[in-house]
């Protein structure tokens, strides 16, 4: 994985040239998927890389070129690609049955699992993904509270469905996707992160209206705004004492921050967690967890008037499906033993340190926020982390040149999630040393068009 950039190249000349039988893909996609991807973060200029196979902490394309993976399916491989364990239970199961339309004990143990990490964890429901754990979330807090509005802070991503879509990019007062109704919208009030005051003026404004306050707690857009500790107690506080479900968005930080979450690590218990990726260990699948008496509003009475007019409805034909439900249950068991997460933070931190040190070695304006074993690159003007409500557009300081970063690691055999990504248990100092090699490769090539 040498990196050698002929040096009258330019970062779209090689691109092109490295990544050819991807370019192929992309206009044959075009023909028969809407837009051509299958998820708008694999939008990229001027063509998405396609993956043919991946182990460890790497990943192989479709013209054979050998990558670093810091995308680590989306932040849900903890344990890397393809750990042995996972695969093994996978292997056993899909000769038992892949679909049961029916309940099934690995399900049950699975359950018990996220209730002994999880401090919110009193009971569980299961989704497939993270947008359905926090559409979940939502309606459980309005029936058990009565109250229709829900809090909710700028910049702070809590999946695709439509009351996820209010206040996440700025304009913060218009939906960031077209097709929402209006009083969907409406229904969902935006308050500026590390602010108490904000949300306390917003519950003072709609006295008994609010039902919950969702926010991811280890920072907003994973982490590019980062989150004051001090701030969430405060937050546990104010809720608690006007009855107002806290909702812990755990999608990226739950068993990433620590076995039991940001929960854990912040000592700040929520009322409810919502829970995906690392949760079904790398397979699709999602969980809401949280108070016995919150989640009540899920059960059946035995009372069909109650049934029908008194009770939140909830179905997904592959919730806890056999396959997702083994790989969780085996992935929670092995995080469980704690070192995973230590393991992936000592990596990233080293990380987080030698990639800021390239930055000042380049003399390259920017700055690398993140925790744990998440990691943010910002280039141009740093991050200020004390989001101000009069300049909402700080929220992409430092994103502008993201498409074009990503793009010359990729060239150099690293591929970000956007603007950073994830460490694993597979990213070993082999990798990290790689992946900071290049950093510096791209930033050379930035400066050399001028874009650095």
């Amino acid at each position: 994985m040498a990196i050698s950039v002929p040096s009258g190249t330019t970062i779209d000349e090689a691109f092109r040239r490295k990544f050819a039988r991807s370019a192929a893909l992309y206009e044959r996609a075009r023909a028969s998927i809407a837009g051509g991807i299958t998820h708008d973060s694999r939008n990229f200029a001027p063509f998405p890389v396609y993956v043919e196979r991946a182990q460890g902490s790497r990943k192989w394309d479709a013209d054979g070129n050998e990558l670093v993976d810091h995308w680590m399916g989306h932040g849900a491989l903890i344990l890397g690609h393809g750990h042995p364990a996972i695969q093994a239970a996978l292997s056993e199961q899909v000769t038992l049955g892949t679909h049961y339309g029916a309940s099934h004990e690995v399900e049950v143990s699975w359950a018990e699992e996220i209730c002994r990490l999880v401090p919110s964890a009193e009971w569980v429901r299961f989704t497939m993904s993270g947008t359905e754990s926090t559409m979940l979330a939502i309606r459980d807090a309005r029936a058990f509270t009565g109250r229709e509005k829900v809090i909710r802070f700028a910049g702070h991503f809590h999946g695709w469905h439509d009351y996820a879509m209010a206040g996440y990019q700025p304009p913060f007062d218009t939906p960031t996707s077209i097709g929402v109704p209006s009083d969907v919208a409406a229904s969902m009030l935006i308050a500026y992160p590390n602010r108490i005051e904000s949300v306390r003026a917003l519950m003072d404004q709609c006295p008994d209206q609010v039902a919950a306050v969702i926010l991811e707690p280890g920072g907003g857009s994973n982490g590019i705004i980062p989150t004051d500790i001090q701030f969430l107690r405060d937050l546990r506080d104010l809720t608690r004492e006007r009855g107002v479900v806290l909702i812990f968005d755990e999608v990226i930080t739950g068993f990433r921050y620590a076995p039991g979450g940001a929960q854990e690590r912040y000592e700040v218990t929520p009322d409810i967690t919502t829970l995906a990726k690392i949760v079904a260990g790398g397979l699709p699948g999602g969980a809401v967890a949280g108070r016995k008496d919150i989640l009540d509003v899920q059960t059946f009475k035995g009372d069909l008037q109650k049934d029908r007019f008194a009770r939140v409805l909830q179905q997904g034909t592959f919730n806890a499906n056999p396959l997702s439900a083994v790989a969780g249950l085996t992935c929670l068991r092995i995080i469980a033993e704690g070192w995973p997460t230590e393991q992936a933070e000592r990596s990233c931190e080293q990380l987080r340190h030698s990639l800021r040190e390239v930055l000042q070695r380049r003399n390259v304006q920017g700055t690398v926020v993140g925790e744990a074993s998440v990691f943010q690159i910002l280039l141009g003007d740093e991050l200020d982390e004390a989001l101000a409500e009069s300049d909402a557009n700080r929220l992409m300081a430092g994103r502008g040149a993201v498409n074009t970063l990503r793009k010359a690691m990729l060239v150099n055999g690293v591929d970000l999630m956007r603007s950073g990504g994830f460490t694993s248990i597979a990213h070993g100092d082999q990798e990290i040393e790689h992946t900071i090699n290049a950093f510096e490769a791209s930033l050379e090539m930035l400066q050399r068009e001028g874009l650095a």
